[in-house]
């Protein structure tokens, strides 16, 4: 829900922008920022006809991260998949002139669904509850069999060598991360645990995945997806900020962690476990109805995939907790992310270990 303005704006500026350049928003404009948005400030815009929209900024201050938060790329993905099937919010406009509110950013629609926080989809019945999973892993597979150069996205990412670019990416950036300091205490964010050893594991080519470069969205998960108010349909996937074009084992893997860590790993979901919850599907029939959509195997890959999901999430926990000590993210959920990053690296270790005895049987 949006609610109280936590990251001030100048908005006579932004109304001003908005009448020069999207003249169908109807100003003055009511402004209210969203609870969701660890990264980048997310804001609700509604207009004198009543007519919701949505406003992402890059946040301000100095960003250690060079490659998180670009708006840009969010908003250039999103109009080169408008006419695709893979389901997008309509962008409106982008602005790079920092001048008008303080940084970078653009104007998309408000989809008026559902944004469900639970992967496990409470308040639903069974039924529903499976066609909704089996909805969003078919728009997740449809993004992925988009052909980059047929939407204009061929300069968007490189078509090989994804996996070493993002070791090679997490081991500075979380160098960096690592050294920053909070404001009021002087401590360090500090190191992920094992993170020598689970370079090494990670950049040995020969346990890699084959290359594949597809569009992907990043951090694909259920609270990324708008689902339609009363059907069991995705209206919409939203935080396009990490997107590129990659190994979609990525995506893949990302939303299966909650089924990684049902039981024993960080933020452990016991909905998850095996017959928890009527109508969630198996991990197995996840996969399985991917497979049917992108026509390619992804098991032979999946625990390899699934270690380096949770070796990421450590990265970015860690990265969460580098901009709560410099004071850069406030939301309600911030700091419980920044204190679970040790805990990621911790069990991404401990699945290559398991993965490497499976090896030796």
């Amino acid at each position: 829900m949006a609610g109280a303005i936590r990251q001030p704006i100048d908005i006579p500026a932004l109304e001003r922008y908005i009448s020069q350049h999207v003249p169908e928003i109807m100003i003055p404009v009511d402004v209210k920022q969203f609870g969701f948005g660890q990264s980048n400030p997310t804001y609700q815009l509604t207009s004198t006809s009543g007519r919701k929209y949505v406003m992402r900024k890059k946040p301000p201050g100095k960003l250690i991260s060079k490659t998180a938060h670009k708006v840009e790329r969010e908003y250039r993905i999103l109009r080169a998949l408008r006419d695709t099937d893979v389901t997008v919010p309509k962008v409106y406009c982008l602005c790079e002139d920092d001048s008008i509110i303080g940084t970078p950013f653009y104007i998309m629609e408000f989809l008026d669904g559902r944004i469900i926080e639970d992967p496990v989809i409470p308040s639903v019945t069974p039924a529903e509850r499976t066609e909704m999973w089996h909805d969003a892993i078919r728009t997740l597979a449809k993004l992925h069999r988009v052909n980059p150069k047929s939407v204009g996205l061929e300069t968007y990412g490189k078509p090989t060598g994804f996996y070493d670019r993002q070791i090679n990416t997490f081991q500075i950036l979380s160098a960096a991360q690592a050294q920053a300091v909070d404001a009021d205490t002087k401590k360090a964010v500090g190191d992920i645990p094992h993170f020598p050893d689970l370079l090494a594991f990670f950049s040995d080519l020969a346990t890699q995945p084959k290359d594949r470069g597809v569009p992907i969205h990043g951090d694909y998960k259920i609270d990324n997806v708008v689902f339609h108010k009363t059907e069991p349909r995705v209206i919409g996937i939203l935080d396009w900020e990490m997107s590129t074009i990659g190994h979609p084992l990525s995506d893949l893997a990302n939303i299966l962690n909650p089924y990684i860590t049902a039981l024993s790993g960080p933020n452990p979901h016991l909905g998850f476990t095996p017959g928890a919850t009527p109508g969630l599907p198996s991990q197995a029939q996840v996969v399985s109805w991917y497979r049917e959509v992108v026509e390619w195997s992804p098991e032979p890959e999946l625990a390899w995939g699934t270690a380096f999901s949770i070796f990421r999430q450590s990265v970015i926990m860690q990265g969460i907790a580098a901009r709560v000590a410099q004071r850069q993210a406030n939301s309600a959920q911030a700091k419980a992310y920044a204190d679970s990053f040790m805990q990621f690296g911790e069990f991404s270790w401990g699945l290559i270990l398991e993965a490497k005895g499976r090896a030796r049987l």
